[in-house]
């Protein structure tokens, strides 16, 4: 049996069944001061209860001050019939009583009157009472308690619910949210379990190692970096390599996201930071794993328009000062993910808080093999599944896109009834998560379909004739997503461009407008995509790398971010003119190589387009078939799918 089996079960009480049990609690008081009978007595007068009295029908009265409650004798129900109206209760059965209820006035007139009868042997009993409050008391409280039940629930629901942790609770409601991870029995996540990020666990080793071993650097005078934090785009695994270094130091791991310091109560984010750290530091060491701290962590004072006292600033500040103030203890170290380093406080990114930044890039093709490998284990895969190939085909793609493309193709060979996952279900599974859907049911006239033939054959043959174009995987027709034709190419990984594969690459893109203009003489709506590819090319060039001879050896990129934040442009309205001049002529000359390629190679084009339209799909073979062997082969191209 589990630890986690021997751990008592804790019961539950829901706070609506105390107000229930306090509700039942009056009402049995009223019940118990009321009388014990379920049908109300009958009211009457005094004249006849006096009747009644010299009669010998009533057995017992009981009363106070104002009102007196009558019982009748057993004989008196059955025999008398004008008291037939009293003898059974709401249920049927015998009315025990009281029977009537009358207002006696003077409550020393009619006690003599009670003690005559009960000397001469018409009453047998009667008892004197107090005036019961109790029944008026709960009438009035009734509603204060009702108000104050929706009062408390309204407030714990504003207060994120009752299964929020103690951020549920109206009185716990400034204690931190994050979710402790204990390390004997939550953490199981290693550096093993984490495939590529050579360069950032080697970051976050020496903090692993403190954590094991303090002494070791702490003898020599040495102080660990008090936090760090991990920068890269989404998906790139950094939470996950934060658990990793919790699961190999054996310490607390306290887990939260930015957003849950935030709430519409003032002053609460910074009550939950305070909160946080002591938890920390009563468990230290520890580590605090803050994911997306930008919802806290923008820069103050930027776009604070309200003129108030901002409640997210009350939390930065807080959270600067528990990371570097006075008091604070070293052994809580904080790991803060973000793909947002732009928009941080500079206060945040200083050293004493924040010593070490550390970049997750995209994996590189070793990487992503190993990511591969990590996500293919729990899959029934054949066994001439070739990761190296697998890596090739996905340059560009996050630890996350390729877990999607694992699950994708276990999906894609289940609904072919397939008993393992081949080569094919994951080219099936790039295609559907980088192009979309295919829609093969959708109505195309002939005329669009061989409008769309050309452009995509367009396309193709430029990449093909240019040497530092990205050459063709293969090219299709089939709708796919909101695209009507798709190629996929085998870009390098380039870590610098040059200014003529920029170039190469624009012609390329602008191959599918050219062909339609050089086949139909017309050009139509379907190169919308390819235009603003190309724009942003030439725009980037231009303005951001220097690579216009005009301008020269400038630009107007901010890696700040707070460029954004300006009314005004960075240049005057004569460079502005410039830029859109060189811009327009940039796109234009390579719209113009284009078409001067295809009219020399028009009869290959339209073999090309026919063959696209007879079998929709063609592949890198189809090309070689017609246009010969690629005159700029790299030795060993790495496989991408770009639209």
């Amino acid at each position: 049996m589990s630890k986690k089996d021997n751990k008592p079960n804790k019961t539950k009480i829901s706070p609506w069944l105390i107000y229930a049990g306090i509700i039942a609690v009056f009402m049995a008081i009223s019940l118990a001061s009321g009388g014990s009978s379920w049908t109300d007595p009958k009211p009457t007068s005094l004249s006849k209860f006096y009747n009644y009295l010299d009669k010998g029908e009533v057995d017992k009265v009981t009363f106070s001050q104002s009102t007196a409650k009558v019982y009748l004798k057993e004989d008196a129900l059955k025999n008398d019939e004008e008291h037939k109206d009293v003898k059974k209760d709401v249920f049927g059965n015998q009315n025990k009583g009281p029977h009537y209820s009358l207002e006696i006035g003077n409550s020393e007139l009619f006690q003599k009157r009670l003690d005559t009868a009960l000397e001469e042997g018409k009453l047998n009993v009667y008892n004197p009472e107090p005036e019961s409050m109790w029944g008026d008391l709960f009438l009035t409280l009734l509603p204060i308690l009702v108000l104050v039940a929706l009062w408390i629930f309204m407030m714990r629901r504003m207060a994120g619910g009752g299964a929020a942790g103690g951020g549920g609770q109206i009185f716990n409601i400034g204690k931190s949210k994050a979710k402790l991870f204990d390390e004997k029995n939550d953490i199981k996540v290693t550096f093993k379990d984490v495939a590529g990020l050579e360069g950032a666990k080697e970051e976050v080793q020496e903090i692993v190692e403190f954590l094991k071993n303090p002494e070791k650097y702490t003898s020599i005078g040495g102080k660990i970096p008090k936090g760090a934090l991990l920068v890269g785009p989404p998906g790139t695994g950094k939470t996950l390599l934060a658990k990793a270094v919790a699961g190999e130091a054996k310490v607390p791991f306290f887990s939260l996201s930015g957003s849950d310091f935030v709430e519409m109560f003032v002053g609460v984010g910074a009550s939950r930071v305070r909160d946080l750290f002591k938890q920390a530091k009563e468990k230290s060491p520890a580590i605090i794993f803050i994911d997306e701290i930008d919802a806290v962590g923008r820069a103050r004072g930027k776009n604070n328009f309200s003129g108030s006292n901002d409640e997210r600033e009350n939390t930065l500040n807080q959270l600067l000062t528990e990371m570097d103030g006075f008091g604070t203890n070293t052994n809580v170290i904080v790991l803060a993910a973000t793909n947002r380093a732009d928009v941080l406080d500079k206060a945040l990114m200083r050293a004493g808080r924040f010593d070490r930044q550390i970049y997750v890039d995209l994996p590189d093709i070793r990487e992503r093999k190993e990511i591969f490998e990590v996500h293919l284990t729990p899959l029934k895969k054949s066994e001439d599944l070739d990761t190296d190939f697998l890596a090739k085909q996905t340059p560009g793609f996050s630890g996350a896109d390729i877990a999607n493309v694992c699950n994708e193709a276990a999906l894609i060979a289940a609904r072919k009834d397939k008993k393992a996952v081949d080569k094919q279900d994951f080219l099936d599974a790039v295609d559907r998560i980088v192009g979309g859907l295919e829609k093969k049911n959708k109505i195309i006239s002939k005329e669009e379909k061989r409008a769309i033939a050309i452009h995509e054959a367009g396309h193709a043959t430029i990449s093909w004739m240019l040497e530092h174009a990205h050459p063709l995987v293969k090219v299709t027709i089939v709708p796919r997503g909101q695209s009507l034709g798709a190629a996929w190419y085998l870009p390098e990984e380039r870590l610098i461009v040059r200014p003529d594969q920029m170039l190469d690459e624009m012609c390329a893109t602008m191959g599918g407008r050219a062909a339609e203009k050089v086949i139909f003489d017309k050009i139509s709506t379907g190169a919308l995509s390819d235009l603003e590819k190309v724009t942003k090319q030439a725009r980037a060039m231009v303005t951001i790398y220097g690579l216009n001879d005009k301008l020269g050896n400038i630009t107007y990129y901010d890696s700040s971010g707070q460029s954004e934040y300006n009314f005004s442009k960075p240049y005057s309205e004569e460079t502005a003119k410039t830029i859109d001049k060189e811009i327009s002529e940039l796109i234009e000359a390579q719209y113009l190589r284009a078409i001067k390629i295809l009219e020399e190679n028009k009869d290959k084009l339209i073999q090309l387009a026919d063959i696209l339209i007879e079998k929709e799909v063609i592949f890198k073979d189809d090309l070689e078939k017609i246009f010969g062997q690629r005159p700029f082969q790299s030795p060993e191209p790495e496989v991408s799918t770009e639209l």
